[in-house]
Order: structure tokens, then sequence, then C-alpha cells
């Protein structure tokens, strides 16, 4: 790797698995799509669903995010979704800075709620972010529906936030799913570059890692990266 990186000039890799938000390809859909998740934790709008193919740029569209929240918003960042609900509870503790070791839903629920009302009353926002939400179990989404019960009369006091693969919203058209669909505010649907995209898709990631010589890749028309489906069901 070291010496295809120096032959080529590139300070790392410019094309890896890992979701690096220095490798968010943006432009005024992807800036959409960033404003929409925002728009949605920052207005308390409770439950927000996000869906789109592997490789379209949601768990980066996350990880970016939470880069640039700003420090009143407190996120706990969930990525494996194959939990109980204890340890649920557990991990969102532990990412809010919570004490974690109790074992019974009741006390980490109490001590949830608590934590939420302290941080409203400093008119802080609190937001769980539910990665690869396509793999919860329909008991974990009613749950996190159940979660989403702790408010004030005029406040949601959690945001949720559900990233997932299309699945996730053939999954919540289940009957038994209907109240959470019901709570759902924003849907926001990413979709794969097209054709005449990826030429700049590619020059941007090369930019990134430092690549200052000719074009190796032809241009395309320079369009989005994505296509954004937004809606924001509140105003129905």
């Amino acid at each position: 790797m070291a010496i295809y990186n120096s032959h080529f000039g590139f300070a790392e890799l410019p094309f890896n698995v890992t979701p690096d938000p220095r490798f968010s390809y943006v432009n005024a859909r992807y800036q959409e799509a960033f404003a929409t998740l925002r728009y949605g934790i920052q207005g308390r709008k409770g439950f927000i669903v996000i869906t789109g193919e592997a490789g379209t740029g949601k768990t980066t569209l996350l990880r970016k995010a939470m880069q640039t929240f700003d420090s009143n918003i407190h996120a706990a960042f969930i990525f494996n979704t194959h939990l109980t609900v204890i340890e649920l509870l557990r991990i969102i503790s532990s990412e809010l800075g919570l004490p974690a070791s109790a074992k019974d839903k009741l006390t980490l629920m109490d001590q949830l709620n608590d934590y939420l009302i302290k941080q409203l009353r400093k008119g802080h926002i609190v937001a769980v972010l539910v990665d690869e939400a396509q793999e919860l179990s329909n008991e974990m989404l009613e749950e996190l529906r159940l979660l989403s019960n702790l408010e004030t009369d005029r406040d949601k006091l959690v945001q949720i936030v559900l990233m997932g693969q299309p699945e996730l919203e053939r999954k919540l058209e289940q009957s038994g799913l209907r109240q959470l669909k019901q709570r759902v505010a924003l849907r926001c649907r990413l979709y794969p570059l097209e054709s005449q995209e990826v030429g700049a898709y590619i020059e941007a990631r090369l930019n990134t890692v430092g690549y200052q010589s000719k074009k190796i890749v032809s241009r395309g028309s320079g369009r989005e990266d994505c296509n954004v489906f937004t809606r924001d069901t509140t105003a129905d």
C-alpha cells in the first residue's frame, strides 16, 4: 500500500470501507440530507428515519453530523443492533456519560428520564442515533417507541434517528409497528450515484488524500452525488 500511495502521491488510501466524514462528497443534495437530519434533531421532531442502499453514505452522514453538533446536543450512537432492552439502555446511558451498571429496566429508565429532564431545563437536546436499524427486531423498535414517550406537554425529551437500508421502510409498514410509523416526523431517502456523477466523486476523494497531479479520471456533469426525498410528516 505504501508503494501505491507513493506512486500516485496519496497521503493515504482514497478509497476505504470505513465511513470517514472527511470523504463526504458535499453538494446541494447532500447538504439537504444533512440539513434534514440536523433540523429533525434541533427541532425536537422525535423520530427521524433515513434510508438508503448500502454504500449511499448513511453512516458517514451520521458521523459527520455528530462531529458538527453544538455543545448543547448530546448524542448516543448505537451501531450494534442485536441487543436486549437492558443492553440498549445501558449503552445509551454509557454514551451519555451516565452510570450503566444497573441491570433492571426500571432503574435505567428512571435514571435516563431524570437526565433528559435536566438537559431540557438547560435547553439542551439529547439524541439517540441508531445505525443499521433495519436489523432491529420488532420488539426493539417498539421499545424505542416507548422510549420516545419520555416527553413533556410541549417537548420530546429524546430525539431518535433510525438509519438503515430500505428493509427498514418495509418493516415499518407492518401492522404491528403502526404506532411507531405514526411517530415518524421526518423521512429521508438516499439514492446511489448516477453514472455522470462518478467522475466528480472520485476526483473529490483523490483531492482529500492530497492528489495534485493531472486528472486520472474524466469528470462527469458534477451533479449531486445522491438524490434525497424528504417529507416532514408533522405538516400533514
